[in-house]
């Protein structure tokens, strides 16, 4: 339910009203925007009554909410959230661009990558410590020797850190180390793992799992900010249809679907929508100008050579090209990179 304010409602008059309804225990959800101001109420509002509500004076309208997500919800937060990651801000006019390996495979590969990527116009660094496989014969990542060479590279460039969480064990060194923790496709219902993060204040990426739909990758969102963390940015990295010429499909249409819906920001990974190292940057162009608020792409210095998903990774050089392509594009929908 939501209840609206009218323009001149007086502060005390709603801290009342906040007071009455927790009382009847209800978590109270205060929204403050330029125009207007409201409570999101979670809990069963069943027999709440509508008229009873607008009974006070503050109150503009009262309406119920039909999706079976609260906190995410826009209806709760008109206006679009902007979640700071070290500084960096995601969801705001300037679209953020987070770069780097698949894999930490050496301390000089990923500082090398960083220095690059940086150099490039990239405002954030991802390489995956902890490396989910479908295979359990294929590299698993070097782990906490990966974390440490992240941070030896963020020492080197300043960019804030993007890695991959893989259990809930792991929780308190990435809330030390890690700027953005990353929940993969895989992990989007692991929802035991999904509370844990709600619990702190770390900012969260939630990539959509592999055959998720656009409410139930939402509502992964809502298992986190339900434990009090709204810090929470969903990143489209293509899902699992019958066509099996690239590795999944980039479902474009989710990104204005989700800006309907949700308050979120919303990032895009090209690098694993398509698999293939030359459809990153067609894709990466047709993200930003859907409305994306970020890009998540593989960088490598010797795909050839890499450890993990080296064919869907770009050379610093065409990722620098890329970029300036993206600033162009950018431009023209209202945006900056």
């Amino acid at each position: 339910m939501i209840i609206v304010f009218k323009q001149n409602a007086q502060a005390e008059e709603k801290a009342r009203l906040k007071n009455k309804l927790e009382q009847q225990g209800f978590q109270i959800h205060a929204s403050e925007g330029v125009n207007s101001s409201l409570f999101g109420l979670v809990g069963d509002t069943s027999a709440l009554s509508i008229s009873d509500l607008m009974v006070n004076d503050c109150v503009d309208k009262v309406m119920r909410v039909q999706e079976p997500f609260k906190r995410a919800n826009r209806a709760f937060h008109p206006e679009n959230s902007i979640v700071n990651v070290d500084g960096v801000e995601i969801g705001g006019k300037k679209i953020q661009v987070i770069a780097g390996p698949c894999s930490v495979e050496s301390i000089e590969q990923v500082t090398g990558i960083a220095q690059d990527v940086k150099l490039a116009g990239a405002t954030l660094m991802r390489g995956g410590a902890f490396k989910p496989r479908t295979s359990p014969y294929s590299f698993q990542g070097l782990k906490e020797l990966g974390l440490d060479y992240l941070k030896a590279a963020k020492a080197a460039t300043g960019l804030p850190i993007v890695t991959e969480i893989m259990s809930a064990d792991k929780i308190e060194r990435f809330v030390e180390d890690v700027d953005l923790i990353q929940v993969g496709a895989r992990n989007m219902q692991n929802f035991e793992l999904l509370k844990e993060l709600g619990k702190t204040n770390k900012p969260i990426l939630l990539k959509r799992g592999l055959s998720a739909t656009i409410e139930e990758w939402i509502m992964s969102a809502e298992y986190i900010m339900a434990g009090g963390n709204d810090n929470v940015i969903l990143c489209e990295r293509g899902i699992r249809t019958f066509e099996s010429f690239t590795r999944n499909t980039l479902d474009l249409s989710a990104i204005p679907a989700v800006k309907k819906l949700s308050h979120l920001p919303v990032i895009v990974d090209p690098s694993h929508a398509a698999g293939m190292w030359w459809m990153v940057e067609p894709l990466a162009k047709a993200a930003v100008a859907v409305g994306a608020d970020g890009l998540l792409i593989e960088v490598h210095n010797d795909p050839e050579h890499a450890r993990c998903d080296g064919a869907q990774s770009l050379k610093p050089d065409r990722f620098a090209n890329l970029m300036q392509d993206l600033r162009n594009i950018a431009q023209i929908v209202g945006r900056e990179l």
